[in-house]
């Protein structure tokens, strides 16, 4: 099931924060749902710590290939809780432009993950708002 350790869980987080800060409006909320993202795989260590670092990672980072080459061999079920965090992320702050929506298509063509499933999941986290 849960294959991702410390150092992925930060290479992912840093992907979670550049969809935060693609808009230029980076929220503590945006800042709760990753630390929340990073505790649901790392229950024993420090939430706050982890996204500084990843913060750190993306702020120092040009690319998201690195970031998307962890997920990659990854099962689906784990794509489908990144891209739900993801979106989650995208829709806190109840807008979603053409730059987080070309996002997130990048994202799923570089992690091979159904553009349907996509959808699915932003759909399903729009009906819960």
């Amino acid at each position: 099931m849960n294959t991702l350790d410390k150092e992925n869980i930060i290479g992912i987080s840093a992907l979670l924060v550049h969809a935060a800060r693609i808009d230029e409006q980076y929220s503590n909320h945006e800042k709760d749902l990753i630390k929340n993202f990073i505790k649901s795989y790392l229950k024993d260590e420090n939430a706050d710590n982890i996204l500084k670092n990843a913060e750190e990672l993306e702020q120092n980072s040009n690319q998201l290939l690195s970031f998307t080459n962890i997920i990659k061999k990854e099962s689906n079920e784990v794509k489908s809780d990144i891209i739900r965090h993801l979106w989650m992320i995208i829709i806190s702050d109840k807008s979603i432009d053409q730059y987080e929506s070309n996002l997130m298509r990048r994202i799923c063509g570089l992690i091979y993950f159904p553009d349907k499933m996509c959808a699915e999941i932003k759909l399903q986290i729009l009906n819960k708002k």
